[in-house]
């Protein structure tokens, strides 16, 4: 009898361990590959990335009169903006987010937007990117608590600013995690350029859509390791929940041709925002793209819906 229960035990344990060891090796790449800071993410982000974004950065780093600011993060971090101030002492304060695998310098002509509006202008890299520390990206998850110590570092210099925040792609999903949160007043509007539900919706649509992948298994295997390596979950990092709670105004835009982050989730935050709010689609836009392919609709809008918030 003991020998049957040998002969039956061992091979069920050596072949849980196999399962074990191979789903951590699984999980460990999966987050190397996605998260970790240090790993080239050029499979992941290349395509959009040499589309949309190499045109934006002259203006910021070359032209204007920028100081660059640093803060530390909740868990010790040394997070770094550029900041650029008008001359009139204005009240008015836009923070432009950039996205995944971006650096703040690489939102320029968003921030010029803004800078010639008016606006005094905060552009940060969010952890793990730029100049900012970080060994793993948040995205969004970890950045909403660092985006409200910028918002702090703001009042603190002006306590009577009145800001904007604005995000394009994990940029967008970072402000409207933010809008989660207990905010002070000085925030009076939140503007979401192509952001995702969460981070699970997200990483599951694209395995599935992109590396035809069994999205389950690699996910709650992936998710394992970053509770561990980067101490939060794939699941909780929901812009979704988030905006249910928000008390910020939010304008959404979204291309309807975005294929890394799908246009219907655009819907689903809309549907799911419970302060006030608005919606606009950029037909033919890709992604991180929509302030190229229809400007003027794209700017007069964000105007037009920050004009109305300004002044509460």
């Amino acid at each position: 009898m003991k020998r049957f229960k040998k002969i039956i035990i061992i091979p069920f344990l050596v072949s849980l361990t196999l399962i074990i060891g191979v789903s951590s090796l699984v999980g460990i790449f999966f987050y190397n590959l996605v998260l970790n800071a240090n790993y080239p993410k050029d499979i992941i982000y290349a395509e959009y990335n040499d589309k949309n974004l190499n045109y934006a950065e002259k203006w910021l780093v070359e032209k204007s009169n920028y100081t660059e600011k640093y803060i530390q993060s909740d868990d010790g971090l040394q997070l770094h903006a550029y900041v650029v101030n008008q001359n009139n002492n204005t009240d008015k304060w836009a923070i432009v987010v950039h996205g995944y695998g971006g650096s703040g310098k690489l939102m320029s002509d968003k921030a010029k937007y803004f800078y010639d509006k008016g606006y005094n202008i905060l552009v940060p890299d969010l952890r793990g990117h730029g100049k900012s520390e970080g060994n793993y990206i948040g995205m969004g998850w970890k950045d909403r608590l660092d985006m409200i110590n910028w918002i702090k570092f703001i009042i603190k210099e002006n306590p009577n600013a009145k800001i904007v925040l604005h995000g394009t792609s994990m940029g967008a999903s970072t402000v409207l995690m933010t809008s989660g949160e207990k905010l002070p007043y000085n925030v009076k509007a939140i503007v979401a350029d192509c952001g995702y539900t969460s981070v699970f919706d997200e990483f599951s649509y694209e395995l599935k859509t992109y590396l035809k992948l069994p999205s389950s298994y690699i996910i709650n295997v992936t998710n394992m390791v970053t509770k561990l390596r980067a101490g939060y979950s794939l699941k909780e990092a929901s812009s979704l929940d988030a905006v249910k709670k928000a008390t910020i105004p939010i304008l959404y835009i979204h291309g309807d041709k975005d294929r890394f982050v799908p246009y219907y989730m655009m819907d689903k935050l809309y549907n799911a925002t419970n302060s006030s709010k608005q919606k606009l689609t950029i037909e033919d836009g890709e992604h991180a793209n929509s302030d190229l392919v229809s400007p003027f609709l794209y700017w007069s809008t964000v105007e037009n819906f920050i004009n109305q918030y300004m002044n509460n």
